[in-house]
């Protein structure tokens, strides 16, 4: 999946937040300074050409959805910051957060029993 744009994520946190909307509403929730209108009208043409959205028309006017699922671009955008900055490795990424960002034991430990009961419940599935 091809990583979007910092004003295309900012559509795409839009639509997934709002689940519907206007140009008019994408462009009121959008932070200041805001772009024009027509800008934001060609982003949204854009990421509707990729697939990324579609629209349903009421005469002149569409009203736009997300196609993309949020959860489909956030694996994808993390995969690429864990290629990018962590050599591939989830390992090295959970690493850095223990050795560089203090995360404290209880959420350690919190992490550590869903990866158990992750593991525990694809026993069972097998």
């Amino acid at each position: 999946m091809k990583r979007l744009t910092h004003k295309e994520e900012e559509v795409m946190s839009i639509l997934w937040r709002l689940e519907k909307a206007f140009v008019n509403d994408i462009l009121e929730q959008m932070e200041a300074p805001q772009p024009p209108y027509n800008t934001v009208s060609s982003i949204v043409r854009k990421l509707v050409a990729e697939g990324h959205i579609g629209f349903t028309a009421f005469g002149k006017t569409h009203q736009y959805y997300p196609i993309l699922k949020q959860e489909d671009y956030r694996k994808g955008a993390l995969q690429r910051f864990v290629d990018n900055y962590f050599s591939g490795s989830p390992a090295a990424l959970l690493s850095y957060f223990v050795k560089e960002e203090n995360i404290d034991p209880q959420t350690l430990d919190q992490l550590l029993k869903d990866i158990q009961q992750r593991d525990e419940e694809q026993q069972s599935t097998k």
